[in-house]
């Protein structure tokens, strides 16, 4: 009887060792959900940094807005349109369409950036920006610019309390460059006033 004990102790402790190495150790399967996060660009490095440098611009024009600062903005945009004028599309040359369309893009896009530098008014300023804002979007869905997830946001009263204008942001908090932080009539009330419409994500990861 005593053998026999002393092999179902045996056994009992050889499956309970079994389950205990055949059990998954969470931290390996975490380490495995964040290597399948990493994605590789389909764009090459340079291409990448020039596009990020001129979203840096892009977002210094936008807080100038948000602080009403016509003059600044004018400075940003002229950064603006020579980070535009360095952007090298030679990659996309493989499909004509894609590097027309995102050429055209490009020109418009520098087209709304000079009327914002030759503009003296804040409010004829902004709508150049809306349209510059447009122009950007469309390129970046258009070469489907994967180094980073963007926003695009819009207040639907940026324009005379009926029109909406609308941004690329690269938070989902809202800073609303058409009614800031010194509007006339709201003051710095309506600063978050707006909403993410859409999200601009080639990145792979959600």
């Amino acid at each position: 009887m005593r053998p026999i004990l002393i092999f179902l102790v045996i056994a009992g402790a050889g499956i309970i060792a079994w389950l205990v190495a055949a059990r998954p150790d969470p931290a390996k399967k975490g380490d495995s959900s964040k290597a399948q996060a990493i994605t590789v660009s389909k764009h090459s490095q340079p291409f990448n940094e020039q596009i990020s440098v001129t979203l840096d611009n892009y977002n210094t024009l936008t807080e100038h807005f948000v602080n009403w600062d016509s003059a600044g903005a004018a400075i940003a945009t002229d950064a603006l349109i020579k980070d535009l004028d360095k952007t090298v599309l030679d990659e996309l040359n493989d499909d004509s369409t894609i590097y027309l369309t995102a050429q055209s893009f490009i020109e418009n896009a520098k087209g709304d950036a000079q009327t914002i530098v030759s503009e003296k008014g804040i409010r004829q300023q902004r709508e150049a920006f809306n349209s510059l804002t447009d122009n950007l979007r469309q390129f970046l869905n258009t070469v489907k610019y994967d180094k980073e997830k963007l926003y695009l946001q819009e207040c639907p009263m940026a324009f005379d309390d009926t029109k909406p204008g609308q941004w690329l942001s690269r938070s989902d908090s809202i800073r609303n460059p058409y009614l800031g932080l010194h509007d006339p009539q709201y003051g710095r009330g309506m600063l978050h006033c707006g909403e993410t419409k859409a999200t601009i994500n080639h990145t792979g990861i959600k």
